[in-house]
């Protein structure tokens, strides 16, 4: 949150499964549209926040499995987490406030009379809930069962049921829509209130999202029966909460324009990328921009002509270099012309490329220091690097666009290649 030094233009409040990440789109396709978009329109200026009901091992398993990029604030195990940055700051306020009226024993005690419950596995299980599944004819009942048994030992809990299956109990402070508000009262305090709030899900277990006061809200287009008739019975004549026509990530972005709350057309959307110029210097946009040109060009959905490496050369200085992971060298004319020899090589394949946490600096009248983990995925096999690039506005042949002065990488611990003499060989840019 620090890293903004006035309140954002917008903060983005999503579930992940089937909100965010869509589980039956192999390519994510969608995820990668809203990566593109974040990283190029809003990520300089705006908070990232996921809310799930995964525990943190979970969420870790999502992040290796998905092309998700990294937010600003997580929001974990149905609320009662919530932590801040790459390192998983927890929130040591949230965690008193949470404590209240809350004793974890008298919980697991009374919730294993009941034969029906049957606990999640042991990585569910956190200091402020406890989960189980359950079938959903006989939800009911033990979540009324549960409410009265635990009433009369002093607690205020809070029951959860939500995707047909699921049973957690929380303390009644807590839940998705309760992390939030907590978020919202932190900002409002440093005098630092998000703009703009748009809350984004799928399921029972987001319905509180949409409860609170003055945020825009979306469900997605396959949201469940659940949720539909939540909003149904409470929120039906609401026009901050739209059902939006499109899966996952792809309603969010239909929410992003639906409520004029800023760029709504991904990088990704963009079917030229020759013309490198731009309106204004923009120097995220260029980023993805970039990386999403050699993208396509790997997989030959850019047609391989000397047009288009002359346009690619025309954003690189002339006297630019490149520092390869490997500590190799080159200029970065050579590396565009390399790109000759690796046209169309993973045509029909489920390759991507994608940047996270593009965060641009000025540090002279016409120059920016843009630093940015460059993602590259082939099938299963995935390679991360940390990537510095210096962008100029000064060259008079780029009238209107950004030149590409140096860019320096170096693997990412634990998802770069095994070293080797042909480590960089199949690694451009």
């Amino acid at each position: 949150m620090d890293r903004l030094a006035g309140n954002a233009h917008l903060m983005i409040v999503s579930d992940l499964d089937h909100t965010m990440v869509d589980h039956h789109d192999p390519e994510n396709l969608s995820l990668l549209r809203f990566n593109a978009l974040w990283e190029a329109n809003y990520r300089n200026n705006s908070l990232l926040v996921f809310s799930t009901g995964r525990s943190p091992t979970l969420y870790k398993e999502l992040r290796k499995e998905k092309p998700m990029i990294t937010p600003d604030i997580t929001i974990l195990s149905v609320g009662t987490e919530i932590t801040y940055g790459n390192s998983m700051v927890h929130d040591d306020g949230w965690v008193n406030f949470l404590n209240q009226k809350w004793d974890r024993n008298i919980v697991s005690e009374e919730t294993s009379k009941f034969s029906e419950l049957t606990l999640q596995a042991e990585t569910e299980q956190r200091p402020h809930k406890v989960s189980f599944y359950v079938q959903k004819d006989k939800a009911q009942h033990i979540m009324n069962s549960l409410s009265v048994r635990l009433k009369q030992h002093g607690l205020d809990v809070k029951i959860i049921y939500s995707g047909g299956m699921d049973l957690d109990i929380l303390p009644q402070g807590a839940g998705k829509g309760q992390a939030l508000a907590y978020l919202h009262k932190k900002f409002t305090a440093d005098g630092k209130l998000p703009h703009n709030t748009l809350v984004c899900g799928d399921s029972g277990n987001d319905a509180e999202l949409f409860t609170i006061p003055d945020v825009h809200g979306v469900m997605v287009s396959n949201a469940q029966e659940e949720l539909l008739q939540w909003h149904s019975a409470n929120a039906k004549n609401n026009p901050k909460i739209i059902h939006a026509t499109e899966r996952c990530a792809a309603g969010i972005i239909q929410a992003i324009g639906h409520f004029n709350l800023g760029p709504s057309t991904s990088p990704r959307d963009v079917t030229d990328l020759s013309d490198s110029k731009m309106e204004k210097f923009d120097p995220a946009n260029e980023v993805v921009k970039f990386y999403l040109f050699c993208e396509r060009w790997r997989r030959a959905e850019i047609e391989n002509s000397e047009l288009c490496l002359a346009n690619l050369k025309s954003v690189c200085c002339k006297s630019g270099g490149f520092v390869h992971p490997s500590g190799t060298e080159q200029a970065l004319h050579d590396c565009v012309s390399s790109l000759s020899t690796c046209w169309g090589d993973k045509q029909g394949k489920q390759f991507h490329v994608w940047v996270d946490q593009v965060l641009p600096t000025q540090v002279g009248s016409d120059t920016w220091l843009v630093k940015f983990k460059k993602w590259e995925q082939s099938g299963e096999e995935r390679q991360c690097c940390l990537t510095t690039a210096v962008l100029s506005s000064k060259d008079v042949s780029v009238a209107d666009g950004l030149t590409w002065v140096h860019v320096h990488q170096t693997w990412l611990d634990g998802v770069g290649p095994v070293p080797g003499p042909n480590s960089h060989s199949t690694w451009l840019f």
